[in-house]
């Protein structure tokens, strides 16, 4: 058998220069919506709910959070180098790669700094919903980006249903 390899098509020193740039662009972005998260700490308030039995110990969620954006990082930059190929929604996936960076974004400020529980736990629904359209497309655009979105999707998904615990065990 004959192994096919696919070449990547040559990158001209300005291509270079926006892949370069586009790379730089998705760090920030993410860099940017976890720097929302390390604003609103759980604090006292987080600390004194009625959690259920199996809410996981809180020193959990840094090591995950940072390991999913991570994770972002890099799906971030295998759709943007994707833009190279056509017939590929691209533009689709960036689309909503930028908006599962908001939503994820918002959860923080509404759940621990607004102490909305409730409003928390339907963003975090339409973040999940979101999670799972990006790792439909993303899957058409970069495999390893859609997979990279599997744990992101999992977590959020383990998250939610926690949000919506502690919302229903403190109204």
């Amino acid at each position: 058998m004959t192994e096919i390899t696919i070449q990547n098509p040559p990158l001209l020193p300005g291509k270079r220069l926006a892949e370069a740039a586009g790379s730089l662009l998705v760090l920030l972005a993410v860099v940017a919506t976890a720097a929302v998260g390390g604003w609103f700490m759980p604090g006292a308030w987080y600390r004194e709910l009625q959690k259920p039995d199996w809410n996981p110990p809180d020193w959990i969620f840094g090591p995950v959070w940072t390991t999913l954006y991570l994770f972002m990082i890099v799906a971030g930059v295998l759709l943007w180098r994707a833009r190279r190929y056509p017939g590929r929604p691209v533009r689709l996936a960036l689309g909503l790669y930028g908006l599962q960076l908001f939503l994820n974004a918002l959860w923080t400020p509404l759940f621990f700094g607004l102490h909305w529980m409730g409003i928390a736990a339907i963003e975090i629904v339409a973040l999940a919903i979101t999670l799972a359209t990006c790792c439909v497309v993303f899957w058409k655009v970069n495999r390893w980006a859609s997979m990279l979105f599997w744990p992101y999707l999992a977590w959020v998904s383990f998250a939610a249903t926690l949000n919506i615990a502690l919302f229903l065990l403190n109204r």
